[in-house]
């Protein structure tokens, strides 16, 4: 008996060891093939004055405010997977503070409604329902997220200017905040290089990082975002960077019907297709997932079974775009109130938030906006099975050279927008190489397509902030700034929603 015990145990011993070095192999393989398209790409990007290539290398500091997770977050994540509701950003979903006048009756929400019935809630100085959520604040998040005193992505930032600092300050959406399991964002990255750039010339100057994105907001969410925590931090830049969100071809056709309306009457009482049931036990897998490099090649995997033929554009009806009458693509007037996508709300938007940037002394820096989609694009349907969903699912019945063309169109705008308001303008969607293998979808970089991003940004900006430090502008001998710190205090909430309201 004792030796067919020992046996049992050499062959538990023997299995864990083996697949501890078959994980360490594939994570090695992963992070292989994630850098592989940056050797081929990195010598492409013209280098600004001073930048030396190597910093491309340089990890920014590691996160003094990184901390242990609370174990009821954990336990949060997991009514998130027993509920069976989990599609999206659900799981990060419940480490967000919600806008108390967006949620209202979680239970009458056409999305919170699927919330594990908890919800982390703020109210909001404005009393708008704009924005509809902040992260957490100084909180490290079963995810990845790691947040400041502000709710803000990245390290900690003091309210009170210091002396010889330049303060930036980045607008965005989900491309602007970064994938929540990345180790940094693309701001952060740029943050560590300018203070790279400032000590190898001895300038004396730190540079201060804000990343306000979160994911699925709108340029109009951005106005109030600016205005109520952006700006009483005094930042001397906003970098803006979004073109996604807002993205709407059925601007321009009758063809496609529009989405059903927002309303609902009562919350779902059953989950997603699968139930909760089949979550509850396939959820260890999926818990897996976020943590194996292993188990992430084995779902790759079986999932190949179902992949369409080949990685072209799949097969979608005709439809027939209307551009409005008299606009000229090539050239286009920003002042048209018809404007498609919805340019001219995002148009509006900008000038509130440049007006509002202008009044403290933060200037404006405006970037077109880079979509992986060529008409007659070819993928690898297994390596770039998300990115075919993504522009097949998501962005569905319209056809490549429509996207392409649309996208094109939008960054024209947002460049002549900037000659027009003598802004600074990065060009990302020429200078980004068109690589699948840098992007996880048509707009989201993988880890080293983010780096990329970043290393395109700071070559952009070194010559707007050199252009300031020598004309002596900055660094800024800042006041005190007239408004408070934008702290917020989160509160839980409970509910239970029985599908009656």
């Amino acid at each position: 008996m004792a030796r067919l015990w020992f046996n049992v145990v050499l062959v538990v011993v023997s299995v864990a060891l083996c697949t501890a070095a078959a994980e360490f192999i594939v994570r090695q393989l992963d992070t292989s093939a994630d850098n592989a398209p940056v050797g081929r790409h990195l010598d492409e990007i013209a280098l600004a004055p001073g930048v030396d290539r190597a910093w491309f290398f340089a990890d920014p500091p590691p996160l003094p405010n990184r901390r242990a997770i609370p174990k009821e977050w954990l336990d949060l994540v997991h009514k998130v997977e027993q509920s069976g509701i989990t599609e999206g950003t659900r799981r990060a979903d419940m480490f967000k503070a919600w806008n108390a006048n967006f949620v209202g009756d979680p239970c009458r929400h056409v999305y919170l409604c699927g919330a594990p019935g908890h919800l982390f809630v703020y109210d909001p100085p404005s009393g708008e329902a704009r924005p509809p959520y902040r992260f957490l604040p100084n909180a490290t998040t079963p995810i990845g997220l790691v947040t400041n005193d502000y709710g803000f992505r990245g390290p900690p930032v003091p309210f009170a200017r210091q002396r010889r600092t330049v303060r930036i300050a980045f607008i965005g959406a989900s491309t602007t905040v970064g994938s929540h399991s990345f180790a940094y964002s693309y701001p952060e990255f740029i943050g560590g290089w300018l203070n790279i750039w400032a000590a190898s010339r001895k300038l004396g100057v730190t540079f201060e990082i804000l990343n306000a994105g979160r994911e699925s907001i709108t340029s109009s969410d951005n106005v109030v975002i600016v205005r109520d925590e952006v700006l009483p931090l005094r930042p001397d830049l906003l970098v803006y960077y979004e073109g996604a969100n807002q993205f709407d071809l059925r601007t321009m056709t009758a063809d496609v019907s529009s989405a059903a309306g927002s309303g609902v009457d009562h919350c779902p009482t059953k989950p997603a297709a699968g139930g909760a049931a089949a979550a509850a036990s396939s959820s260890w897998l999926t818990d897996l997932q976020y943590e194996s490099a292993l188990v992430r090649r084995v779902q790759a995997l079986f999932g190949a079974r179902s992949l369409p033929e080949g990685g072209g554009e799949w097969t979608k009806k005709d439809y027939t775009l209307a551009w409005p009458k008299g606009l000229d693509p090539r050239d286009p007037d920003i002042t048209r109130i018809d404007l498609p996508v919805h340019l001219t709300t995002i148009l509006s938007d900008l000038d509130t938030i440049r007006a509002a940037g202008d009044s403290v002394g933060a200037e404006l820096v405006l970037a077109s906006f880079f979509w992986l989609v060529k008409d007659g694009m070819e993928l690898d349907p297994i390596r770039h099975r998300s990115i075919l969903d993504h522009i097949n699912q998501n962005y569905g019945p319209f056809h490549y050279r429509d996207i392409e063309r649309l996208a094109a169109f939008q960054n024209r705008v947002f460049a002549k927008y900037a000659r027009v308001h003598d802004l600074a303008f990065i060009d990302v969607a020429r200078l980004m190489p068109f690589d699948p293998d840098l992007f996880i979808d048509a707009i989201h970089n993988s880890y080293a397509g983010e780096r990329l991003r970043a290393w395109v940004f700071l070559q952009g900006l070194v010559p707007i902030v050199e252009r300031h430090l020598k004309s002596g502008a900055w660094p800024k001998k800042i006041e005190a700034s007239q408004k408070p710190a934008p702290v917020f205090k989160p509160r839980p909430i409970t509910f239970a929603c029985t599908g009656k309201s």
